[in-house]
């Protein structure tokens, strides 16, 4: 396919073309669209709803503003209500906290790794689940 047949699939999704898509190089536009179809729009293991709610969150921890205008407003497509979008940035920037402390006070991976396996464990164990 040539620019102007991939630019009409994408106007034809978006009613048109975003600017970024102008920026790809004419060798692998289509390659590059086949797999932003794929990876963002059609459905996958995890829903759309939920992908996108990660995506809003990946946006937040690295602080890309591009990233949480389209992850929010896609996610927001997909059902995603604002308390689910507050919920998925307030984790990213637990997790974020988290892995900095673990991180910077090198935590011994090993006993850290252990220690998880065994709460984990004890959580099932109490809620009747097999471990």
């Amino acid at each position: 396919m040539n620019r102007k047949e991939v630019y009409k699939e994408i106007e034809e999704m978006f009613g048109l073309v975003p600017g970024f898509f102008k920026l790809v190089p004419e060798e692998s536009l289509r390659l590059e669209w086949d797999l932003f179809k794929q990876v963002q729009m059609e459905e996958g293991p995890i829903p759309n709803k939920y992908r996108e709610l990660i995506g809003v969150a990946i946006a937040a921890v690295t602080r890309c503003r591009y990233c949480a205008v389209y992850h929010t407003e896609v996610a927001k497509l997909n059902g995603a209500t604002d308390a689910e979008i507050e919920d998925a940035v307030h984790f990213a920037k637990s997790q974020a906290g988290w892995s900095t402390y673990i991180n910077g006070m090198q935590v011994d991976y090993d006993q850290f790794k252990s220690e998880v396996t065994q709460a984990c464990k004890h959580i099932r164990k109490k809620m009747g689940k097999a471990a």
